[in-house]
């Protein structure tokens, strides 16, 4: 399939060309290599065609058919070294334009891993993943074609225009204005059909958006009954696509007929100078069969060299966009209090132990030694203020503490601050007041991989991962045994539903999970939190989403899973809270009550207001 030229450039050619020497200087011997041999290949071909000349001349005019023989065989054995070299950096291109593009891969995956959740929070998924594909493409398709044609192509002009100087420099003046009109010419309808690609492209977009969210919500269109109005609206945006990719092809075909018409005219003026030229002695036979093979292939190169430049720019232009990405902030990390394994000694200390002993602590670096402090749970915020724009503060001064055990409850409306909070635990994000402590501990003191170690989330848009059943519970330890992983499901309510299916654990999810029910996915969520055993639990709207049913077994796995450890509950439905420890009423950021469900309602306050008019809707 034929590329197509985009008005895809590269905003700053100097910066990005300075981010990808780095993967080009790491198989520079490798592009050495091959330029050696296209430079060697190229050559041949225009030896060859030069050699014309001395076939006529030498061997043909004067009938000498053995010298012709010889000579035959010998270009035939510089053909076969010039094939030869082809076929070698062609392989070779191939493997390296694959191995820079693995290690572009790699580097964007593990950065993708390194950034912080705003980064995604302000980025379209799509946006993203558009980095692996179409611009990781761009870049592989120029390595591939692009870097040994354009090498080519400039060899090919070059001596072309060089050799047919030295066989008539007469005849060359027609051959250069020829080519100088071809080549504003190409210019001319590239920058055309550019235009309108543009338009195609964003045409294709525009399209392509529309049936995805047409798919992803045709439950709804079907509801309002909305068929009807969403296929004119699809094809008043498929009539764009057509009209705007019959203008980007019209004058996209007519590049290649123009230079062949230019070719031809240039060819056939050519060949009757040329031949005038000849009859009157001013120029050879020989000379001039060279001259016009050469002339032949003039605008071959010249058009390729063109395209070709237009491709590297585009893939630059991904390579921007991949490059602004790796150069994107990662996630900040000054931590320094790690999670390590313990054994309680007979005098009640503490031992760090390279074992698994079911007890942790936090390794604490102090001035005079290593400070071991039992892992207990305890969450505390301490004047706690919070924005994601440090102007305009979502949270203001929160003080509330989580003793080890207990279940804590936030309740509010929509926008009142409950899962920032969470997030501020799992330090998503760093506070911009105050401190939160972990068990006495700064968390920012905390590496943040061990932080999140000992915490785990079960939310309301369960994800699952494509695998099995087994894969996905083993998620949350991967060196889980099947007896584990099988224990696990049954704490979570997850066993006998499993058992029924037909390949049990080996069942394949699906993508997201779509071939389970919404309370099968939360129930194998909840498994994998079994699995990681964390002291500190959070269940954010964990089962909003469900039926009465599936709600209820939920429930009571996530009653199970809480026993003796510190949770941390968003609640959507208030009566399934009503034994929390402490329920947290937020508004608009702020605290404005906290006690437990009894002394809630005795207030008769916000929680007591929410409760009755959730009760009455239900």
């Amino acid at each position: 399939m034929a590329r197509q030229l985009t008005n895809a450039k590269p905003k700053n050619m100097k910066k990005t060309l300075s981010s990808f020497k780095k993967y080009i200087g790491n198989h520079k011997y490798a592009f050495v290599f091959i330029g050696l041999l296209v430079i060697l290949s190229t050559s041949i071909s225009l030896w060859g065609t030069y050699q014309i000349k001395t076939v006529v001349n030498r061997y043909v005019l004067k009938n000498d058919y053995h010298g012709l023989v010889s000579f035959i065989v010998l270009m035939a054995i510089v053909y076969f070294i010039g094939a030869t070299a082809t076929a070698i950096y062609k392989q070779l291109m191939v493997h390296t334009a694959q191995s820079i593009v693995q290690e572009l891969r790699n580097d964007l995956f593990a950065k993708m891993q390194k950034l912080p959740i705003s980064y995604f929070d302000g980025h379209p998924h799509g946006e993203i993943m558009s980095r692996f594909t179409n611009d990781l493409d761009t870049i592989q398709d120029a390595l591939n074609n692009c870097f040994d044609t354009l090498i080519q192509s400039f060899i090919m002009i070059v001596g072309t225009l060089f050799l047919i100087f030295v066989l008539s420099w007469k005849l060359s003046l027609i051959v250069f204005a020829c080519m100088i009109l071809m080549y504003f010419l190409i210019q001319y309808l590239s920058q055309r059909s550019k235009k309108y690609f543009k338009k195609q492209q964003n045409a294709m977009g525009y399209l392509n958006g529309f049936i995805e969210e047409m798919v992803d919500g045709i439950k709804v269109v079907k509801v309002f009954n909305h068929e009807k109005e969403n296929s004119i609206e699809f094809d008043y945006r498929n009539q764009e696509l057509y009209d705007s990719a019959v203008e980007a092809l019209t004058y996209s075909g007519r590049t290649i007929p123009t230079v062949v018409s230019i070719s031809y005219f240039n060819y056939a003026l050519v060949a009757s100078i040329g031949g005038l030229f000849a009859i009157n002695g001013i120029m050879d036979l020989g000379s001039l069969s060279s001259y016009l093979v050469f002339v032949r292939q003039t605008a071959m190169p010249i058009n390729q060299f063109t395209q070709q430049l237009n491709f590297i720019l585009a893939a630059m232009a991904g390579a921007e966009r991949i490059f602004d990405l790796m150069n994107e902030s990662e996630e900040v990390d000054e931590g320094k209090v790690t999670l390590t394994q313990v054994e309680i000694l007979e005098d009640g200390s503490m031992q760090e132990s390279d074992h698994y002993t079911g007890h942790w602590a936090w390794r604490h670096p102090r001035d005079n030694g290593i400070e071991l402090v039992e892992l207990k749970g305890d969450v505390r915020f301490h004047d706690v203020v919070f924005g994601y724009n440090e102007t305009h503060p979502i949270l203001k001064d929160i003080n509330l503490f989580a003793k080890p055990g207990q279940k804590i409850a936030f309740v509010g409306s929509t926008g009142a601050g409950k899962t920032t909070i969470i997030n501020l635990i799992n330090r998503f994000y760093d506070i911009t007041k105050g401190s939160i402590t972990y068990d006495g501990i700064d968390v920012k003191l905390i590496k943040k991989e061990d932080l999140r170690k000992s915490i785990s989330i079960v939310l309301q848009d369960t994800h699952l991962f494509t695998g099995t059943i087994a894969d996905n519970i083993r998620y949350g330890n991967l060196e889980a045994s099947d007896e584990e992983v099988i224990e696990a499901a049954k704490k979570a309510n997850a066993h006998d539903f499993i058992m029924e299916l037909e390949e049990g654990y080996d069942t394949d999810c699906g993508q997201r999970g779509v071939k389970l029910s919404g309370g099968q996915k939360q129930r194998i969520s909840i498994a994998r939190v079994f699995l990681k055993n964390p002291p500190i639990l959070i269940f954010d709207e964990a089962t909003s989403a469900l039926d009465n049913e599936s709600e209820s077994i939920v429930q009571e796995s996530l009653e199970k899973l809480s026993q003796d450890r510190t949770t941390f509950v968003i609640a959507h439905r208030l009566s399934t809270i009503k034994n929390a420890d402490q329920i947290i009423v937020m508004d608009q950021g702020h605290i404005v009550e906290i006690g437990n469900h009894k002394e809630l309602l005795q207030k008769q306050g916000y929680y007591h207001q929410l409760y009755y008019s959730q009760f009455e809707t239900e």
